[in-house]
């Protein structure tokens, strides 16, 4: 049975009637407001308010608020007038009263059933629209891919005729070209038929100005072979027209070079360019990790007992067995063998906090920290872990403002922690009171 709230108060002016319903220490969100135009009710189990008003309101003008611990409703009236009182005549009228409180549920559902299905509607014409848009977009889209179409198209075809056009003039030029070296072939054949007993008489003449003007050392001249003189033009001295005489300048030998030629060093054998970095890398990291192995000197040992993710998992096991020293033994023989894995430094750093090695403790914790640079969420939990157990080791030594600081790292990674945070008050507090 709820419990009908009496102490509320009201106010009214010509247009507005002010209703302040206290919430009781009830909450906000489970307030629950009918507004009508002749019944206005808030339930707030186990508290009920309710109240068939004097006159008609304007529902879709009036309002509710939540505020200070209050339910505030400024109701608009219908005809503009003084009530003199909030409650309706025949509110005492049981019948009367429920009658109106059974139409009030009813129009407030109607109204929801509005509401919803124009919401529905708005949302349905916002769907058409935005569909619309899009089709509309896509139209455009595709007008403008066709469009460019287009246009390559044209422009190929115009690219294709300016080829052709091209290859037809050099076809022609080509033909021209062959017609007038085929005429110049003709006239320099009827030439030499007509001076060949002119050029036998005045080669020995000629040969005897030349050497006078180059010497027997500069000058190779041969006219026994006429052909050769016809074939070779590297040459020639101005001769009357009918002869062309050619002329071989002596060379000497070609001077030695030499062209330096430097290689980056590699340890395989195949060029960079050639080669897969990152397996190569991981395959030197695999003989590193196997010849730090081999060095361990320990007969007692079997092979798979040289494993770095063994020993972790051994590690981890005899810290779960409480053999804290066994743990920090593993964990050294696989420190020694791989000694870039963090994971390894943080689970060492757990055992000596446990043996009470504090300087240990946050030695490998530093070393962890560094490992897992750069801090990237990936890691978070393990830097977490390593600010929170420096931490632990510095109080253990008394040095609190170090370990404050560690703590003060570790609600950066965690905000929300509410451990972490009464350990940093307790850790301030401490500071302030010393």
């Amino acid at each position: 049975m709820p419990i009908s709230v009496k102490d509320y108060r009201w106010s009214e002016t010509k247009e507005q009637i002010f209703i302040s319903v206290p919430l009781k220490g009830v909450r906000a969100s489970n307030v629950d407001i009918m507004c009508t135009p002749e019944f206005i009710k808030a339930s707030y189990p186990p508290f009920l308010f309710e109240v068939l008003l004097n006159a008609p309101i304007v529902d879709a003008k009036s309002a509710a608020k939540i505020r200070d611990g209050c339910v505030i409703f400024t109701l608009i009236k219908e005809i503009p007038e003084i009530w003199t009182q909030l409650l309706s005549p025949n509110a005492a009228d049981t019948q009367f009263h429920f009658k109106k409180k059974q139409e009030a549920i009813a129009y407030d559902e109607k109204r929801t059933r509005t509401a919803v299905i124009e919401k529905s509607e708005v949302k349905e014409q916002n769907k058409k629209f935005a569909l619309k848009k899009m089709m509309q977009l896509e139209e455009q889209e595709r007008s403008k891919i066709e469009s460019e179409k287009e246009n390559e198209r044209i422009q190929a075809a115009n690219e294709l005729n300016k080829w052709k056009e091209k290859k037809k003039q050099e076809a022609e030029e080509e033909k021209i070209r062959l017609v007038q070296e085929e005429e110049e072939k003709k006239r320099i054949e009827e030439s030499r038929a007509r001076e060949g007993t002119f050029t036998d008489n005045i080669e020995p003449q000629m040969e005897n100005k030349i050497t006078q003007l180059f010497g027997d050392d500069k000058v190779l001249y041969d006219t026994s072979d006429k052909k050769e003189l016809e074939e070779h033009k590297v040459a020639s001295v101005a001769v009357p027209p009918q002869k062309k005489v050619l002329i071989k300048p002596a060379l000497g030998p070609r001077k030695s070079g030499k062209i330096s030629i430097t290689f980056t060093p590699r340890v395989f054998p195949t060029p960079q360019r050639e080669s897969k970095v990152q397996e190569e890398d991981e395959w030197l990291q695999k003989q590193a990790d196997a010849r730090k192995r081999m060095d361990i000197d320990n007969k007692d040992l079997a092979e798979h007992e040289k494993d770095p993710d063994w020993l972790k998992d051994k590690g981890a096991q005899l810290f779960a067995a409480e053999d804290f020293l066994a743990a920090v033994n593993a964990y050294n023989l696989a420190i020694k063998i791989q000694s870039k894995d963090p994971i390894l430094f943080l689970n060492r750093s757990a055992c000596h906090l446990k043996l009470r090695n504090l300087f240990k403790t946050s030695e490998d914790c530093s070393t962890a920290l560094n490992l897992m640079q750069p801090a990237v969420d990936g890691n978070s939990k393990g830097r977490l872990k390593a600010h929170l157990r420096r931490a632990a080791a510095f109080c253990g030594l008394e040095l609190y403002v170090e370990a404050l600081m560690d703590y003060e790292a570790a609600l950066k990674i965690n905000p929300h922690n509410e451990n972490i945070l009464k350990d940093a008050n307790k850790i301030r507090e401490i500071i302030q009171s010393s």
